[in-house]
């Protein structure tokens, strides 16, 4: 067995197939993937990585099906998938994830062809495991499979409450210790125990509030805009050696050197060393913008971002058109108990739909430029994309650029 001290959940013991599989490259790589990518560029502390982080599920998922009575191989799976869960992360976490799924159709759960072969297939084996069933509960399929990856999972037990201790936003802390003990099959289907909606709408409330706050404060959006940018000019660039297969095998670090050593995205690359990001030269509100724009695909929003460059007579390197996708609320999914029966949040919180509100009126779409090309790019921005706003809402950017507190208000 080994202990290891943990900045979130203590002291956390790791034994049997999980110890074996702590020191396989695969997990070790995880030590040089930042938990929330770029989102150290607003709160400097946010340096925690996915390695951290996989230890925090992986002690949770130990807590929840010793209360849930399981044992033995079963367990063992579940240990495993726990600890392995994120292994197949690219550089900068989600950050890229778009970008390389476009290229080779796998998103990070799925894992199967990184659990088959290698030393973390040899570990799983040498336990009698069965690295295929692993990866299907990494992916959330099965009964357990939903303690890994589902509405009422430790990955977003852990993350919530580590991010929030990272970055020092409160809005993360939840009682996850109450929601592990609580947590029961009702005919395979994983919910929270009676008496414990508030706890469900704590999971709710926390992620409503981290989202805006941290994911995608609206420093960390230009700077995941920028990272994608430069991502995707490296894999379009001439004679590059770098594919998407490659990419998503990267680290933090080798991501980095890369893009600082090639000509077409050394720039980019410059300005996230220095911190010289874009600025917002449109920031719009979800009623204020084209349905078409919204449901536009990858190309679709390129050829946006090309035409507003051609009419603003800029180089097109210098529009980032970032569309969100609708707003969702995956947590207004988790069943509760309620009077002997199962029901889903969302039908029994009245603070669902108040919040799901909030996220529409906390949608933006952005174009983001360099700072001395805003005003030119914003306006004729409003016009390609038909933009149902007065100007182009720089005055709302522009206050508080000078000030020392940059970083979080920009």
């Amino acid at each position: 067995m080994k202990t290891i001290k943990d900045s979130v959940h203590d002291h956390i013991r790791i034994d049997g197939v999980a110890r074996d599989l702590l020191d396989t490259p695969a997990v070790q790589r995880l030590r040089r993937i930042r938990q929330l990518g770029t989102v150290s560029l607003v709160y400097p502390s946010a340096n925690h990585t996915r390695f951290e982080h996989s230890l925090g599920v992986y002690h949770l998922a130990c807590e929840a099906l010793a209360d849930l009575g399981v044992d033995g191989r079963q367990a063992e799976h579940v240990h495993a998938a726990a600890l392995l869960h994120d292994v197949g992360h690219g550089p900068f976490s989600h950050n890229l994830e778009a970008l390389t799924y476009r290229r080779t159709g796998r998103y990070h759960d799925d894992v199967h062809g990184l659990l088959v072969d290698g030393d973390v297939g040899d570990v799983l084996r040498d336990h009698d495991l069965d690295p295929g069933r692993v990866a299907d509960l990494v992916a959330g399929k099965g009964r357990f499979g939903q303690l890994v990856s589902g509405e009422l999972d430790v990955d977003r037990m852990d993350y919530l409450v580590r991010d929030a201790h990272h970055t020092g936003v409160p809005y993360g802390t939840i009682d996850h210790g109450r929601l592990v003990r609580e947590l029961a099959f009702v005919d395979d289907e994983l919910v929270l125990a009676e008496g414990n909606v508030q706890a469900a709408e704590s999971l709710l409330v926390a992620r409503a509030l981290m989202n805006p706050t941290v994911y995608s404060h609206s420093v960390a959006r230009i700077s995941k805009a920028m990272l994608r940018r430069a991502a995707e000019r490296l894999l379009d660039a001439p004679k590059t050696s770098v594919d998407a297969d490659t990419l998503q095998r990267m680290d933090d670090h080798d991501l980095i050197a890369t893009l600082r050593s090639s000509e077409a995205t050394s720039e980019f690359s410059r300005r996230l060393d220095q911190r010289a990001l874009y600025k917002r030269a449109v920031w719009a509100e979800i009623d204020d913008v084209p349905g078409g724009i919204i449901e536009a695909e990858h190309e679709a929003v390129r050829e946006f971002e090309r035409e507003i460059a051609a009419d603003a007579d800029v180089d097109p390197e210098c529009v980032i058109l970032d569309v969100p996708g609708r707003p969702s609320m995956t947590e207004s999914t988790t069943r509760v108990m309620v009077n002997g029966d199962v029901r889903r949040l969302g039908q029994q919180s009245p603070l669902v739909e108040a919040l799901r509100a909030a996220q529409y009126s906390q949608w933006r779409l952005g174009v983001y430029s360099p700072p001395e090309l805003r005003d030119r790019i914003g306006r004729t921005a409003v016009d390609v994309l038909g933009l149902d706003i007065e100007g182009t809402l720089v005055s709302e950017v522009r206050d508080g650029l000078d000030t020392t507190l940059d970083q979080f208000v920009d």
